[in-house]
């Protein structure tokens, strides 16, 4: 799977409103999406940029986490996901994923 393909589901799941108020970055193994929710419309890109939280998981994973196929808190617990930086924000994104 491509970077481009993975940023793309991510901005269709993240959308341009959301009440999550953060700045997000996924660390794959074929690089970084930045999600910006601080601002309308939300931002989704792949320019590696500070963020309050870093996920670091691989793109198969991720999009089996979009997917539903894998549970975040279980990807967390199992070490397939890392996270880096305020927790809270995490589970926040967790929920945004699991709608």
């Amino acid at each position: 799977m491509s970077l481009e393909i993975l940023t793309d589901r991510i901005r269709t799941v993240v959308g341009t409103e959301n009440s999550m108020v953060a700045k997000v970055k996924f660390a794959t193994d074929e690089g970084v999406i930045f999600i910006d929710t601080t601002q309308v419309p939300n931002v989704v890109t792949n320019e590696d940029q500070e963020a309050q939280c870093t996920l670091e998981i691989s793109s198969e994973n991720a999009l089996k986490m979009l997917d539903g196929d894998i549970n975040p808190m279980m990807a967390y617990m199992t070490g397939k996901l890392k996270i880096k930086g305020d927790m809270g924000i995490a589970m926040k994104i967790a929920q945004v994923f699991g709608s």
